[in-house]
């Protein structure tokens, strides 16, 4: 009897197969991996534990971690493509790996739209234009002036050629008229470190990394990136209240959500679902987010797909005005 089997079984024993019952929670036979396509201790990574450890407590069997990084999250996210549809694998995808790397990667070796099934977003990451403490800007606005009287001589650094914040960057730049220098550098926290030595003038960060930084003091909080302001920071004003025109609509905020192995039946797919919502809905865990600068953002599988088709269509936009190469 096959894996699929044994969880239906297991499923309809406990009189919680129906979908339409909205009630229940999965029974699986052995422990669940999760794969997580990045390392230990990034936004991804830490939003996969926080869920696993609760999922597992739900369904009584482990939810192990299965961190397999490289190829800005390419051979982790293969890997969960390629599993059998049989619930026992999931996925934690972000907007690099479902958004981004399919704009950016024209020989990339899946499709997210094809290879997997949307579960659910789990929460939104709002980035962070962030300056070194010298910068003499305040707001968007003195940004923007600081940046047009020093045309070419400002540099943004960012995790990496083609990743969120280099993308975010020359949105921003169009958006706002100005030339900046881009540096990739090898992940977000380098990114960040080279703000705050004073290598390069700003980055957009991730808030979940950047928050305890601005804190600190050790970076200037310029604005986040998000449509509305950040429960973790309700201080720092949206890019889009700078009251600019280019800027008025301004939004360029990273996501992270769980997905499943195109086949995988729909019982499983609304089930853990369900689970999911719950767990996350939890006030405890909530604030494990928000404390972290996270912001819970669950959906229903359809407005997940619907979600990652629109902003692939977006960011491919930024991509082709900008230029980017694609592989």
């Amino acid at each position: 009897m096959n894996h699929l089997m044994h969880i239906l079984l297991g499923l309809m024993s406990a009189g919680l197969c129906s979908a339409a019952s909205g009630a229940g929670s999965l029974s699986p036979n052995r422990p669940v991996r999760m794969m997580v396509p990045f390392p230990p201790g990034g936004a991804n990574d830490i939003v996969a534990r926080l869920v696993s450890q609760r999922l597992s407590e739900r369904w009584g069997k482990p939810v192990v971690i299965d961190n397999r990084a490289g190829a800005g999250g390419n051979i982790g996210t293969e890997v969960g493509a390629r599993a059998n549809p049989d619930g026992y694998t999931l996925t934690i995808g972000s907007t690099s790996t479902y958004i981004t790397n399919v704009v950016l990667d024209s020989k990339l070796p899946f499709d997210p739209r094809r290879d997997f099934t949307p579960i659910s977003l789990i929460v939104i990451a709002p980035n962070v234009l962030v300056a070194h403490p010298s910068v003499p800007a305040t707001g968007v606005a003195d940004f923007i002036k600081f940046a047009k009287a020093n045309a070419k001589k400002i540099n943004y650094s960012s995790f990496g050629e083609g990743s969120s914040s280099h993308l975010i960057g020359e949105m921003f730049k169009s958006a706002a008229g100005i030339a900046m220098v881009h540096v990739p550098y090898k992940g977000g926290g380098p990114a960040l470190a080279a703000v705050m030595g004073g290598e390069t003038h700003v980055t957009f960060s991730n808030l979940s990394v950047a928050l305890p930084q601005i804190k600190g003091g050790k970076v200037k909080g310029i604005a986040v990136t998000s449509a509305k302001r950040a429960t973790a920071l309700p201080e720092l004003p949206t890019i889009a209240e700078s009251g600019l025109a280019g800027l008025a609509t301004f939004e360029a905020t990273a996501s992270v959500g769980i997905m499943a192995p195109t086949g995988t039946p729909r019982a499983l797919v609304l089930q853990v679902n369900r689970d999911v919502h719950a767990v996350v809905n939890d006030a405890a865990m909530k604030e494990q987010f928000v404390s972290r600068g996270l912001e819970v953002a669950l959906s229903t599988p359809e407005e997940f797909a619907r979600y990652m088709r629109t902003e692939i269509e977006r960011w491919g936009k930024v991509v082709r005005d900008a230029g980017i190469r694609t592989q």
